[in-house]
């Protein structure tokens, strides 16, 4: 096939493994589509962890046409056992001619052994194609591999002076019903949303996904080219009627509490998912007490009687965690920032005036020259409703 074949039906994995967007996680999000000829015979995703992976699904569905084909597969087909067989070996035995990989595996246990095996069997092997769009897809799956962490998106709504909150701490709500939708977009695909305490006893926040069915029909619509908007969703090829609802699973629910200050009647604890609570406080009763209710505290204090952020974050990889969405007031991302641990902003901006008596996004100090500034890149700008929405990547030395 021609370089223009090959970039066609990679395009096409890639939006079929857009499908697994808030399903498949720890695992990575991917595609397949084997082609023989110029036909599909056979394409899939990777739906659930635990579940066949892309190439299973799409070698059930070519079934004795893969003989031949050529697989195109968004992520490089696993090597070893896991939870499943590796997908090296079940595109060997139904003898594919060739593979053509967007990524190498990130995971050490993988990292080019399944191309390896590919190639040790005669089958031709190329990498690369469209590496960057499969490694946007997974960028939360590629951090926890390469550096032992989360990626970290903060999502801050804000007034067009940069303000979050008034000075009594009132903030709902800054951001139109608009924003508030797409917001459960970021949670759904997060596998865990983070908050301090402050957030908990300001505004009670669920951290919980919600408007579950629109929101995933809206973006698997736009993920698969089908519209925009509400439009969008008339579309999509019935991922959630093939799924259930539990195809959106609900994120782990995140509390940075040094000192135990949860109440426990906090909606955080009750709204749907687990709860885990990170605190520096010895307080057992208190622990207990929160454990009663189903909660997990984790003691992780630092030389300063705080949460250890990084420690934190670390545990969160180990517990698979891919992306880690932060919903905090500007204390806790000031503390993320100053520590140079987040790597993407999702900025929510009202066409409103707070006034400068009211609260800003991030404590960062003052500042004494602008080498200490925080420099950010634009990724995306767009219109949510009245209000826009930014997401803005951190630079990093």
């Amino acid at each position: 096939m021609n370089a223009a074949q090959d970039s066609q039906w990679m395009a096409r994995a890639l939006r079929l493994a857009e499908r697994g967007l808030y399903s498949a996680s720890p695992n990575p999000r991917v595609g397949c589509v084997l082609v023989k000829g110029d036909a599909v015979a056979g394409e899939g995703w990777h739906q659930r962890a635990g579940e066949p992976h892309a190439e299973v699904h799409a070698l059930r569905a070519a079934g004795d046409a893969a003989r031949g084909a050529t697989a195109y597969v968004t992520l490089e087909p696993c090597s070893h056992h896991g939870r499943t067989p590796p997908c090296a070996e079940a595109l060997i035995e139904a003898g594919v001619a060739r593979v053509v990989v967007a990524a190498q595996d990130p995971n050490p246990q993988v990292a080019g052994a399944g191309m390896a095996r590919l190639r040790a069997a005669g089958i031709a092997v190329d990498c690369g194609l469209m590496e960057a769009a499969a490694h946007d897809l997974n960028i939360g799956f590629f951090a926890r591999m390469a550096r032992g962490t989360p990626w970290l998106r903060s999502k801050i709504a804000m007034s067009l002076d940069g303000r979050t909150a008034l000075n009594n701490g009132k903030s709902q709500w800054i951001t139109g019903a608009a924003a508030r939708r797409d917001v459960q977009h970021w949670r759904a695909r997060s596998c865990a949303v983070l908050t301090g305490i402050n957030t908990v006893l300001a505004d009670d926040a669920r951290l919980n996904v919600r408007e579950i069915e629109g929101a995933a029909r809206t973006r698997w619509g736009e993920a698969l080219g089908c519209g925009k908007g509400g439009q969008a969703a008339d579309c999509v090829p019935k991922v959630l009627d093939e799924l259930g609802a539990a195809a959106v699973r609900q994120p782990l629910r995140v509390v940075l509490d040094s000192q135990l200050r949860m109440p426990l009647d906090a909606r955080v604890l009750y709204g749907g998912g687990s709860a885990l609570i990170y605190t520096a406080s010895e307080d057992g009763g208190k622990s207990a007490a929160l454990r009663d209710f189903g909660a997990e505290v984790v003691m992780l204090p630092d030389a300063a009687g705080r949460v250890d952020l990084v420690a934190m974050l670390r545990d969160l990889a180990r517990r698979g965690c891919n992306e880690l969405l932060v919903e905090a007031g500007s204390t806790l991302n000031g503390a993320l920032l100053r520590a140079g641990l987040v790597d993407e902003l999702l900025l929510y901006l009202a066409p409103q005036l707070l006034g400068d008596a009211a609260r800003g996004v991030a404590q960062l100090g003052e500042l004494t020259s602008l080498e200490q500034r925080v420099n950010l890149k634009w990724r995306d700008v767009r219109q949510v409703g009245e209000d826009l929405r930014i997401l803005a990547r951190v630079e990093k030395e």
